[in-house]
């Protein structure tokens, strides 16, 4: 298989067409198959997604749409349901110390591997340890975690080096997956992994790269909560395409772009709105000003969020597919304020004022990374920030070296575009002093105590508070620059319903049901 950029974070699902297809650099493909959603049994979901998996080893997940396939595969620990709640997956209960340095999981009883072998607590603490000790995409959320024991055979403690509130959410992600200890290490795990999922691949229609064929299993403890006894997800990198095949009833299910809603619905589909997948922000990362002396001045990260007409950007760059924002988080999220949004309105001789103030009457210049995903905003963010006096020059950086370059403190701003993950996942990445979106692991007495309160609290009201003060922080000193999010408008066929709202936007076939059948909750 194709190898990835994993810091990358291609939850890039819901950005417009243009970028979608320079981010995700995966090939146009199809079986030209019919899916299933016309007939009188909608025992099939046919889904395309715009890239191939990288590896199914659990070391090297990717938690972009690639989790449609290896969430399907891997039992996790916990879950996120599509309320975005955390529920029982293999471990049906989990408890902390008071302290919140010891986290004990209690396993179901009768799981199986799709070999037969049993589920125990063994294989729980053989792929957390490989995780947390192998280079790959996962191994930064289990950083928190010194030790994993298995005192008995569906018992597994893990014992933190600090509170960690981002570890729950983790564990229900690629951090939480449970690999067959007696497989996982061999090179075929990556093509054909042995788990515990209610799926497995099936190998004889299975084109990687190209089309994933999932049969459900029946001996699933989670088997009711799967309506599709088959699961067809294809590899599709357009949008064109993704539509084409829709109407050619190849698929049942896909994300289009915004300009596309109109027809389908005409043609009889259905669609499904999410209004916030993705985010587009200017990280404005040197704020001690090492290597950007200004930034390290609050009034001049305030003078560059006021640089950006959000509004004309979302309708004239996005068409109709996101809208602006000056925040960080998921607006179904903990942490969202819809009060911040009227922090920083388009104001350049307002900003110009805050330059001059600052000490930078004149402007300043800065050099930012040209990287693959970055390109179609490139000419609106050298403007606006030209507008207010701000220079920038971009500096070409090839693919392969996007993750080095944002990590090797060489540009004190970039800008990026992620998926919206869980709140305490995305306050760890942005905010920490290690997180890898922190670059120069910037701090602030404030801040650490705000995170400190949010990584300590066992309460999740408390957590939640702990988070929209963190959010407040971050918008009134600038610490970044937020632009603008996406959605992703979800069309599915008759007969198959997306169950998602937003408030998860974790890639899982549990987010797509049967039509007028009430979605199972899990045990």
């Amino acid at each position: 298989m194709r190898t990835r950029f994993p810091h990358l974070r291609p939850w890039s699902r819901g950005l417009p067409a243009t970028v979608a297809a320079a981010a995700l650099l995966a090939t146009t493909a199809c079986d030209g198959q019919p899916a299933e959603a016309s007939s009188g049994t909608t025992s099939t979901l046919s889904l395309a997604i715009l890239g191939s998996p990288n590896s199914f080893d659990p070391t090297q997940l990717s938690e972009g749409q690639q989790a449609y396939i290896w969430e399907s595969l891997y039992d996790t620990l916990l879950q996120l349901d599509n309320k975005g709640e955390l529920r029982p997956g293999a471990a049906e209960s989990w408890k902390y110390s008071a302290d919140a340095r010891t986290l004990t999981l209690k396993l179901r009883h009768g799981m199986t591997f799709s070999s037969g072998a049993p589920v125990t607590s063994a294989a729980v603490k053989a792929t957390l340890d490989r995780t947390r000790t192998a280079s790959g995409p996962t191994q930064v959320q289990l950083a928190a975690v010194s030790t994993v024991t298995a005192p008995d055979d569906h018992t597994v403690v893990l014992k933190l080096k600090q509170p960690d509130g981002a570890l729950l959410s983790a564990l229900s992600a690629a951090a939480g997956v449970i690999g067959d200890p007696k497989t996982m290490t061999s090179k075929i795990a990556a093509l054909d992994p042995v788990g515990s999922g209610p799926y497995t691949l099936d190998k004889g229609t299975t084109v990687n790269g190209s089309v994933y064929v999932l049969k459900r299993r029946d001996d699933h403890w989670n088997k009711k909560t799967y309506p599709f006894e088959t699961v067809k997800i294809r590899v599709i990198a357009d949008h064109t395409a993704a539509v084409n095949a829709l109407k050619a009833g190849e698929i049942n299910a896909g994300s289009v772009g915004a300009e596309q809603v109109g027809t389908l619905k005409s043609a009889g589909f259905d669609v499904e709105h999410v209004r916030a997948t993705s985010a587009g922000t200017l990280v404005l990362a040197d704020r001690a000003g090492t290597v950007l002396e200004p930034l390290k001045d609050v009034r001049v990260r305030k003078a560059i969020n006021m640089a950006f007409d959000r509004e004309k950007i979302a309708q004239r760059i996005l068409r109709g597919s996101g809208g602006p924002t000056v925040q960080m988080f998921n607006p179904k999220g903990d942490a969202y304020d819809p009060a911040l949004e009227k922090t920083y309105t388009h104001d350049p001789a307002e900003a110009r004022k805050l330059l001059a103030e600052a000490g930078y009457s004149n402007g300043f210049s800065v050099t930012m990374p040209s990287l693959f995903f970055t390109k179609p905003f490139e000419p609106t963010i050298a403007q606006a920030l030209a507008d207010i006096g701000i220079k920038v020059k971009w500096d070409t950086v090839p693919a392969q070296q996007s993750v080095s370059a944002l990590m090797s403190k060489k540009y004190p701003m970039f800008f990026v575009a992620d998926g919206l993950g869980p709140t305490p996942m995305e306050v760890r990445n942005f905010f920490s002093p290690n997180g890898y979106r922190n670059v120069f692991h910037s701090t602030d007495p404030r801040l650490d105590k705000l995170l400190s309160k949010a990584n300590s609290a066992l309460d999740p009201a408390e957590a939640a508070k702990a988070y929209k003060e963190i959010n407040t922080f971050a918008v009134e000193n600038a610490w970044n620059a937020p632009v603008f999010q996406v959605g992703t408008d979800w069309v599915t066929k008759k007969g198959i319903a997306y169950l998602g709202d937003g408030s998860s936007t974790f890639s899982s076939i549990r987010q797509f049901g049967i039509a007028d059948q009430a979605p199972e909750d899990s045990p």
